[in-house]
Parts: C-alpha cells; structure tokens; sequence
C-alpha cells in the first residue's frame, strides 16, 4: 500500500509512505510509485499520525451514559452513591451480554482513529479484532476494591508482568494514603503502572514506570486532575480515556479538555498517545517510521495550521485507519481509489452524515444490542 500526498501531524510536513507486510517500509519526501501495487492512495489535505494508543479503558462499559450528578471526594465515594442511586440504569445495561458490550468498546476506540486499546479488567477472548486488545497486563483494580490485592500485587509467578492499577483517583487523604500503601506493599519491586493518580505526588511519583492520565474522567468526578505538569519529571506519562461511564466516547473531546488545561505542552500531549505508550506497552508503533508496523491513520484537515489541526480533529475526518497495514475504516470518498476491496468485509454506517466501512459487521452488533437495551444510545447511524 501506498500512502501519498499527506502532512505529519503537529509539523505539517509532507511526506509519503510505502507499507510491505503490515510495516512502514518507505518515507519519502517525493510521491511513491510501485508497479503491481494493489492499493496507491493520494489525498488531498490529510494529516497522517500514528495510530493512538488509548492506554486505559474498560472495554465492557462503554454502553453506559455518564454516570454521576455532583462532585466526589474520591472513587470510593463514587462507587457507593452509584450503586445507591443508579441500580435500574446500571442493571439495564448489563443485560447486555458481555461479550457484545466489549465488542462495542472495541468499535467505539476504532471509530475515533485508535489502533490499540489497553484493556482493564478481567481478559476478554482472542478474536481477530480490527484494532489491537492489549491484554498483556496483570490488572488490579484498586487498593479499596481489588480482593486481596496485595496477595495479587506480590504473586511471584507475575513478577515480569506489570501491575496496572487505579490509585490516587480523589481529592482526600485517603486517596494520597493509598497510594503511599501500594508502594510500600510492593515487595518484589514490579513494575506499577497507575491510573488517575489525582493525589499522586513527585516523590511517589517515582515509584511508577508510568501514569495513565484521564483528565475527563476526573474532572467528571473530582473537578480536578492529576498534577501532570508536575508528575511528568519524575515518571512515564500516558492517555488513557477510561469508560463512558465517567466520559464521552470520542477520545478527541478528552484530548482537546487536555490541551485546554495547558499542564503539557502540545508535543507532550501528543507523545501520551503515540510514542510514550508504545514505550510502556512494548508495542512496535507510536511512529511514522520505517520498520514500524503500520498502525496509521489519515484524517481530514479542517485547519491548515498543522500544530492545531491534529486537536481539532473528529471521528467524521478519519480517510483511513490501517492496523498492521490492514485496512480497518475507511471513508467512502477513497472507494474509487481503492480498487478491488472486498467489501463483505466491511459494514457501512455515518458519523455526523460522513459514510465510513468499518471492518466487520457493526450495523449487526447494534442491533443485537438493542434486543437487550431498547435505550441505548450509539453515536452513529
């Protein structure tokens, strides 16, 4: 596949990638051609970026509206008033079988142009999705709620996997404190990677191979969110959406309440998505570079200014998402350029009156859906 005539993100260069066997083979500042090549796409101004790495999420929750009605203390105190005041809603969500809510976690992450998700919680059943699942974590879910979670933190059989945890999600002492109580519990040093870390400090800070940072999740709940400005000198710093249980579906609202906080500039911002979490997860992306895998997306740009068209983007400007140089979405305005496609691979539907193919049979997946949660509300169409 050949990918000519786009800009990188943030900088605005423009440049061209050749892709062999679900890697990025060539960049060049010159067009591409290749004889025999089934697919040489032109665009015309697209912005190209590696394909976002969502690095928390709960892929079986995202059928779920925002839930919650006034400011929390802490995600404990969430928790309790959620299933206090939320029953019926919480229980008619989960009539959904599980495995459908997680199909639709996988498709609301592809839809907005991300091509790995890091799933927290218990491991869903290999399948072949059209973004990567990364599972390969050994997750708890919390100091206050993980049963027996230090017996679970200090399992030797786990010791070369990291530990991925929520901690410090609140504005209390308590939320400060427990984290302090996982570091010192964490007898065998392995490697913690936190989620939230609101409380966190930057002498605790330096305990963690990482921070997740969700900054909608916890301005929905807490009115504030991790000190990252701060967090980021001491320990690695990732992105991470969470479920729509406590944010919108489409990532790039999250990002653009991000960038409006000024805690990171542009370029760190970009990094949380890209080359910071492939580093975490060990994942061969996060760069438009040769030998990479093709996990790449071309967006539509609505802003010539290169350094602020990557922020401003939407689900509805994605031209093309390729996951291991597969095609997994695509919009119908490259189907004359995309000659001999099998399209029984691909269902269509609209996002904000754009038509997009997405790989496998989504139409089908909402309408299941629906036979169990007549309510639900999809973003499409």
């Amino acid at each position: 596949m050949i990918l000519n005539n786009v800009k990188s993100a943030l900088t605005g260069t423009p440049v061209n990638l050749g892709i062999t066997e679900g890697q990025i083979t060539q960049i060049s500042p010159e067009a591409i051609h290749r004889k025999n090549e089934q697919f040489q796409l032109t665009f015309e101004n697209a912005v190209v970026f590696p394909g976002l790495i969502n690095s928390h999420d709960h892929l079986d929750f995202n059928l779920f509206p925002a839930l919650g009605d006034k400011k929390y203390n802490s995600y404990t105190e969430w928790g309790s008033y959620l299933h206090k005041n939320y029953k019926d809603k919480i229980n008619q969500v989960l009539k959904v079988p599980e495995t459908l809510r997680e199909q639709w976690g996988v498709y609301k992450n592809l839809l907005c142009g991300i091509t790995t998700v890091v799933n927290h919680g218990k491991k869903i059943a290999k399948r072949e999705w059209p973004i990567t699942v990364y599972q390969d974590t050994h997750n708890i879910h919390s100091v206050q709620f993980g049963k027996r979670w230090r017996l679970s933190l200090n399992n030797p059989l786990k010791k070369n996997i990291p530990v991925v945890i929520h901690t410090g999600e609140g504005s209390d002492s308590s939320s400060l404190n427990e984290i302090a109580q996982l570091v010192s519990s964490n007898l065998l040093k392995k490697e913690l990677i936190g989620v939230h870390g609101v409380a966190m400090t930057e002498d605790l800070a330096k305990e963690f191979k990482a921070l997740v940072w969700c900054p909608e999740s916890n301005y929905f709940l807490l009115n504030q969110t991790a000190p990252v400005n701060r967090l980021k000198n001491h320990t690695l710093l990732l992105f991470g959406t969470d479920s729509t249980l406590t944010g919108n579906w489409n990532i790039w609202e999250h990002i653009r309440l991000a960038r409006k906080t000024k805690l990171l500039y542009d370029r760190e911002l970009y990094d949380t998505l890209t080359i910071n979490a492939a580093s975490a997860w060990k994942l061969n992306t996060g760069e438009i570079k040769e030998g990479k895998d093709a996990d790449i997306v071309v967006a539509r740009m609505r802003n010539n200014d290169p350094s602020d068209a990557f922020f401003e983007l939407e689900p509805r400007d994605m031209l093309i998402v390729l996951h291991k140089g597969s095609i997994s979405l695509f919009d119908e305005e490259l189907y004359p350029q995309l000659k001999g496609i099998y399209l029984d691979h691909y269902s269509r539907i609209y996002i904000d009156g754009t038509c997009k193919y997405v790989r496998g049979n989504l139409p089908l997946l909402m309408q299941k859906i629906k036979e169990y949660y007549p309510d639900v509300s999809f973003p499409i169409i």
